[in-house]
């Protein structure tokens, strides 16, 4: 996977670093010695181990591993070459900071361990004991505390990782979802449309040339169920151009629709009853839509499927939940009903809901699609 070349601005930034940290460790301790005149005085070595401790910082994202050795060697060194005390340790703390909080924490707390112990048993071979055990132990506590404190720095990071990447896990979940139903509206519609155009076109060439003033209420149906399909298609593909917007919205039919559902379904020639049990009133939108969905695939499947001339929509209102019924007058089959695509997408969205779908067999043969869609209580506006 390429990556991008790095922007001159990024440039900047990994050389702003070394470079001022070189200025402020190499005057620094030029400026030390002036007042620590038991130590080495200033030279040429000790200001390349300065420059090979800074400088090296600015391979620190891309090498944080081999720029932590660079540091502990050059300050080790400097430190037992009894060079002045001063800002030497800046380079290291940096480096082992970073290794740790970037998830190097065996190589961070060696280079610790390191340079501890090389600075303790160097200064014991080199007989340098100017330090007493309470000064020893003392840097000890001081670069345990540094290493603490790099942890604790490393596991926020890595919680605030770990809270982005189940929010971007959550969004592209969230993003999936809104395209399987899209795609179950992009089916419904066409599948239904196609299908009553494809029926009353079907009705036009035969009646053409035989009856052909009877064509004209057929060319009449299928005009009018194009106009429909390409209304909600346009619908539906302007909810896919919203993805600027922070709440899209979407598109919606629902049961104030079912009239001109069964109007449209009856001009292909399958008749269609409805049937309201209960009080009809305000449903949650997923449901409503659901709902809707389920009659209009329904009724697609019996117009393409099913040998019927006549069907019967059955909607009850109950109190804890909406039962949707459709029945035909299908011929005798027997057996249980094949599932195609469409079967498939209504229980998907019944089962999204929390409800159930079942598809039965009557004692007549034809076919049965109960769905039991749970009702959630709509929140009147203010």
């Amino acid at each position: 996977m390429s990556t991008s070349a790095p922007t001159t601005l990024d440039r900047v930034k990994r050389i702003a670093l070394p470079a001022v940290l070189s200025i402020v460790v190499l005057f620094g301790s030029i400026g030390a010695s002036r007042g620590q005149a038991e130590r080495r005085p200033a030279d040429w070595l000790m200001v390349v181990l300065i420059l090979i401790g800074t400088t090296s910082l600015y391979w620190l994202r891309v090498r944080p591993v081999p720029v932590l050795w660079a540091t502990v060697v050059s300050t080790l060194i400097f430190m037992l070459r009894e060079y002045p005390y001063g800002p030497i340790v800046l380079s290291f703390v940096i480096a082992v900071f970073t290794v740790i909080r970037t998830g190097h924490r065996i190589a961070g707390w060696a280079g610790l361990v390191a340079l501890y112990v090389g600075h303790v048993l160097g200064r014991l071979v080199l007989g340098i004991n100017e330090q007493g055990v309470y000064q020893v132990l003392l840097v000890g506590t001081c670069f345990v505390v540094l290493g603490f404190v790099a942890e604790l720095f490393r596991g926020h990071r890595e919680r605030v990782m770990a809270a982005n990447k189940t929010r971007r896990e959550a969004e592209l979940r969230r993003a999936g979802e809104e395209r399987l139903r899209i795609a179950q509206e992009l089916h419904d519609v066409v599948a239904h449309h196609i299908s009553l155009i494809n029926v009353q076109a079907s009705t036009a060439l035969h009646l053409v040339d035989r009856q052909p003033e009877q064509a004209g209420p057929a060319l009449a149906a299928i005009k009018d169920a194009s106009k429909e399909a390409l209304v909600e298609l346009r619908s539906i593909v302007g909810v896919l151009r919203q993805s600027d917007e922070s709440a899209p919205r979407q598109p919606f039919v629902g049961l104030d629709h079912l009239e001109q559902l069964i109007s449209r379904t009856s001009m292909a020639g399958l008749e269609v009853h409805s049937i309201v049990h209960g009080q009809p009133r305000p449903l949650p939108t997923g449901l409503d839509r659901a709902a809707f969905r389920i009659i209009q695939e329904s009724l697609t499947n019996i117009v393409r499927h099913a040998k019927a001339t006549a069907a019967t929509v059955r909607i009850q209102y109950g109190e804890d939940e909406l039962v949707v019924q459709v029945d035909d007058d299908g011929g005798s089959l027997t057996g249980p009903p094949t599932e195609g695509n469409g079967i498939i997408g209504m229980r998907e969205r019944a089962t999204a809901l929390g409800g159930t779908l079942t598809t039965t067999r009557t004692p007549s043969g034809s076919l049965r699609i109960i769905a039991h869609l749970p009702l959630e209580p709509v929140r009147e506006p203010l």
